[in-house]
């Protein structure tokens, strides 16, 4: 619980004095996502911009392959479609942390009202994927944005659900 709270702190800060990416680790990401693709990622909060670049960067070091670096830098684009405050975004860390199943719950349906930052939380990885695919994303990268917030089963018996257990590790750590 104690390293939940220092990891969700640290989050907390990031975000408070995140900017856009420049230099090299923007010309890196141009090197990977095509034109659109690159149009969701500008589109993204700076601070999800940072922190999929981290998740990004940390994959890379462990020699990940292209489509999972691109469903990495992508991974949390659906959140543009309905953009989040950073209130809300503490909001449901805490929900989420307290009453786990509420906030499933309350995830469900439109994102209207007091339950649209659930809403968001809860269904933007399809989201995302819908416009990764419009984009011209890999298949692959596709499915590992819809299902990156998947629970996994036990074994990872296929090349998709490895990667996409790679990918949950960082983004869970970063």
């Amino acid at each position: 619980m104690i390293a939940t709270v220092k990891y969700r702190l640290g989050q907390f800060f990031h975000a408070l004095g995140a900017s856009t990416p420049e230099g090299a680790e923007l010309d890196w990401v141009r090197g990977l996502l095509s034109p659109e693709g690159m149009a969701l990622f500008s589109q993204m909060h700076p601070a999800e911009q940072q922190h999929s670049l981290r998740v990004a960067a940390i994959l890379r070091g462990q020699g990940a392959p292209p489509e999972l670096l691109i469903a990495a830098l992508l991974h949390d684009v659906g959140k543009i479609r309905f953009p989040l405050r950073l209130w809300e975004r503490v909001l449901i860390v805490l929900v989420k942390a307290l009453f786990p199943g509420k906030a499933k719950q309350w995830g469900q349906g439109e994102p209207r009202g007091w339950r649209r930052p659930f809403v968001v939380a809860e269904q933007h990885p399809a989201w995302g994927a819908e416009m990764a695919q419009a984009a011209g994303a890999p298949p692959l990268a596709v499915n590992l944005i819809r299902r990156h917030q998947d629970v996994m089963p036990e074994e990872a018996r296929v090349l998709e659900d490895r990667l996409l257990r790679m990918l949950q590790a960082v983004d869970n750590a970063s």
